[in-house]
């Protein structure tokens, strides 16, 4: 709702109401109020139903308005220090209620039997009473059937904050301007900024209420996706790419090689990565991929096709184990047509890094793997023209760019295995392009997930016996490394204790956790790998880029402290294989929240889905376990609750910003300062 007001009155200080004094002024700046505009823009918490109500229809402790007549004499009873209770019978309809006002002992002089009153307070369904808070003499006569609410922090009081609201709407409302483009307001019958902001406050109605929060909601989100879709625009035609002539017969006749046909999704992918590398414009694209869907065929196609343009390509994931299998994957689908693949990790030195290094800078090596070790200064390639960065959530944005300067402004991919909700992916990576597959490959068995109470883990680890006995393996997964007495979790040292001695002389028992160097961790993932170790009791390290195909079990303690989409991730380990995958969910939940996790862990294996669910249960500032800087604040805009503003405001956005109507024409000329004001057009990244 912020917008550019030039010189008008609405950046008058608040000192220029009545009632808002030096003091006044100086607490409401605390809040973010110092203009008689950033008041009318202050927008209500909630809102507070004034309107009349049967008791009947009111719910136990919920606030309620009541019309009677009143019955008894008003008595006061003092007690304590200076509290005092007055009480008297009102009959409201049929219904005979007792009414009760704490430390307001005046009101026995205003009100007396026969009396008409209207009575505002807390409603007690069990004693048919309500705790006045609000009485006023003569029948129901208010001006507004809702009274906005607002979180103050103890500012000013709540009456006087209404007043000030009011009398700056009264004098200085005509200048509110409007801030969207007529077409926009007639398309979608928006009522005009002055209406909404005087509705926002006092609203006549219900419906008035919700026109005025379905106004301000779209008006957000639309700044918001212009700001965002102008940037990519201006990034993307400023970036000075690379147009990459790939050789469309070479990159069939690869995939044509492949053991597995691809999936659609996947096709769809390859052909808007494909279209992105022939374009004059750097790509800067999203591929979100859940787990096992097939995005390391995407990547390994997108790379090839790079080579085939005369160009290197650079893949760097979070760890050396991962990059090894993702080496050995390229290599294995590659060599046969000639293409050179090489691994850069930590592990490689001396001479052969040296040899490494000199075949990467002429042109010998054509698609370089490895971990952050490709960003060091001595990794210099020839002509680098497509950069892959998976899990790209695991690097900062200096560690990417440092390798995006590694080449004349090549094309950038970023992948991740995180399904992340449609209205996140517009909102954080709106800037870029995103594609998405979300289509598993054919002839993949769903992991049976099952949830189990405490009491039930005998039968789960006896089934996973019988399992470790077909030469099948099994992940352990507990949220703690070691005891805490604040939390009663359980913790990877003394699962691995107690499982050990469980499977003493039966089956070999590992632990990995964060606490373990990174040699330590890749030394007992090797072990697992390679079957030496039949079960691995582990922390949430092993969430990502871990590829057993002979592990079939994975069973995770105190699931109801993970969030979905982190249990999903989990999940992902197993199921790599032909073989059936299983996954038990030891956990015993006590809120509504945790048991609908649970819930919907067994119901599907869909990531998109459950990240969905995930977002609406733990709101989207907690989605990846920890606030985002990359997740903007809006006032009233909820990206949950209204998605469906969002798409359309992000819709609208893009085809404002691709036409040359909105560059030009006079309807748009205050949208086009905005971004001007913001820095947008400059090119500027946007917090």
């Amino acid at each position: 709702m912020d917008v550019n007001q030039g010189d008008s009155p609405l950046h008058l200080p608040i000192s220029v109401l009545k009632g808002a004094g030096k003091e006044a002024e100086t607490s409401l700046a605390g809040i973010g109020v110092l203009t008689v505009g950033d008041l009318m823009e202050f927008v209500p918490a909630r809102y507070e139903d004034m309107r009349l109500k049967s008791p009947v229809e009111a719910a136990h402790d919920e606030k309620v308005t009541i019309e009677g007549t009143i019955q008894t004499e008003p008595s006061v009873m003092y007690y304590g220090k200076k509290k005092s209770r007055l009480t008297f019978k009102l009959l409201s309809g049929p219904h005979l209620i007792n009414v009760t006002f704490f430390n307001q002992p005046y009101l026995k002089k205003k009100a007396a039997v026969g009396d008409t009153v209207t009575v505002t307070g807390k409603w007690d369904r069990n004693r048919l009473s309500v705790s006045g808070q609000l009485l006023e003499i003569g029948p129901y006569s208010r001006g507004t059937d809702f009274e906005a609410v607002y979180l103050l922090r103890n500012a000013i009081s709540l009456k006087q904050f209404r007043k000030l609201v009011k009398q700056a709407i009264e004098l200085y409302g005509t200048y509110i301007e409007e801030t969207l483009p007529d077409s926009l307001l007639n398309q979608y019958r928006l009522i005009a900024r002055k209406d909404a902001i005087k509705a926002l406050h006092f609203p006549a109605s219900e419906e008035e209420m919700k026109q005025a929060r379905r106004r301000f909601v779209y008006e957000e989100f639309f700044y918001f996706q212009l700001k965002m879709q102008a940037l990519r625009k201006t990034v993307r035609e400023q970036s000075g790419g690379i147009s990459q002539k790939y050789d469309l017969v070479k990159l069939k006749e690869l995939i044509d090689s492949l053991p597995f046909e691809l999936t659609n999704a996947q096709k769809k992918a390859v052909n808007e990565i494909c279209a992105d590398m022939k374009s004059p414009y750097r790509m800067n694209r999203l591929l979100q991929g859940d787990v096992g869907s097939g995005k390391t065929a995407v990547a390994t196609l997108a790379l090839y096709a790079s080579v085939t343009a005369g160009y290197q390509g650079a893949l760097m994931v979070p760890t050396e184990i991962l990059a090894e299998q993702h080496a050995k994957s390229l290599h294995d689908m590659l060599e046969p047509f000639g293409i050179h693949t090489a691994l850069l990790t930590g592990n490689v030195k001396g001479k052969k890094r040296k040899a490494l290094l000199d075949a990467l800078a002429s042109g010998d090596i054509d698609i370089l793997i490895g971990t952050h070790a490709l960003i060091q200064d001595d990794v210099q390639f020839q002509n680098l023209g497509l950069v892959i960065t998976d899990e790209q959530h695991r690097f900062g944005v200096n560690q990417r760019r440092i390798l995006r300067a590694k080449g004349d402004n090549p094309d950038v991919l970023f992948m991740t295995a995180t399904p992340i909700p449609r209205t996140l992916a517009i909102t954080v990576f709106g800037e870029m392009d995103v594609s998405i597959i979300n289509e598993m490959p054919a002839g993949r068995k769903a992991i049976e997930t099952y949830w189990a109470k405490e009491e039930m883990l005998g039968r789960v680890l006896d089934f996973t016996e019988k399992e470790l006995r077909k030469g099948r393996q099994a992940y352990v997964i507990c949220p703690l490394i070691e005891e805490s007495e604040k939390l009663d979790f359980q913790n990877a040292l003394d699962v691995h204790a107690q499982l050990s001695s469980h499977f003493h002389g039966k089956f070999t028992v590992g632990l990995m956790h964060g606490r373990l160097s990174g040699e330590e961790k890749d030394e007992v993932m090797k072990s697992f790998s390679a079957n030496d170790l039949n079960i691995l009791v582990s922390t949430t390290v092993v969430e990502v880029g871990v590829n057993v195909p002979n592990a079939t079990v994975m069973i995770i303690y105190d699931a109801e402290r993970f969030g979905l989409s982190q249990l999903h991730q989990l999940r992902g380990r197993v199921g790599r294989g032909s073989e059936q995958s299983y996954c038990m969910l030891i956990a015993d939940p006590k809120s509504e929240t945790g048991k609908e996790r649970m819930t919907a862990m067994t119901e599907t294996n869909d990531g998109f889905v459950l990240s969905e669910k995930d977002l609406e249960l733990r709101g989207p500032g907690d989605f990846f376990g920890r606030k985002q800087s990359g997740l903007p604040e809006f006032k009233m805009a909820d990206m949950v609750h209204d998605y469906r503003a969002l798409e359309t405001a992000r819709d609208d956005a893009k085809k404002l910003i691709d036409s040359p109507a909105f560059w030009n024409g006079h309807e748009y000329r205050h949208l086009r300062a905005v971004l001007t004001d913001s820095g947008v057009l400059a090119g500027e990244k946007l917090d």
